[in-house]
């Protein structure tokens, strides 16, 4: 069984993901937001991202670069609206080129016994849009980034 799960809840606009995570809340909320970190654990193995712009804070703006082997680059950005450290983030979510389709994702980072309950609600602007997400195979590719930012925060553990 998979560590992330995923609650998609028919005739909503939502998507939440879960992940608990062996490690402090601070920590988790620290690697989730340090820009050097990101291209780290964000998005899958196969993909090389790059963090064009990441301003953590009310009204900054995130930009990140995913490049392919083959040579094609997805972008996403969004604007934080709340940053509330260590406890959660509120940001918008766009990938560039599906103009209008612009999401809210609301995370949570819930201290639990040590370890750390993250959970992101993505709410889209329809359902047909969460359907589409839901249907392009986009819980494969967040399942690979939460299983990297787990190794990642093992391994800065051990230092």
């Amino acid at each position: 069984m998979n560590k992330t799960q995923f609650n998609i809840p028919p005739g909503t606009q939502n998507i939440i993901m879960t992940r608990a995570f062996n490690a402090p809340r601070q920590r988790v909320f620290d690697v989730y937001t340090d820009p050097t970190l990101i291209p780290q654990w964000w998005g899958p193995r196969a993909y090389t991202t790059v963090v064009d712009k990441m301003e953590v804070k009310k009204g900054g703006v995130w930009r990140y670069v995913q490049r392919i082997a083959d040579g094609q680059e997805i972008a996403f950005n969004g604007v934080y609206h709340e940053i509330t450290a260590p406890e959660r983030l509120i940001n918008t979510f766009e990938v560039e080129g599906l103009a209008g389709n612009v999401g809210l994702v609301i995370t949570t980072f819930e201290e639990q016994g040590g370890q750390t309950l993250l959970t992101e609600v993505s709410v889209f602007p329809s359902v047909e849009d969460r359907d589409g997400a839901a249907a392009s195979g986009m819980q494969g590719g967040a399942i690979e980034t939460m299983d990297r930012f787990e190794e990642l925060l093992a391994k800065l553990q051990i230092k």
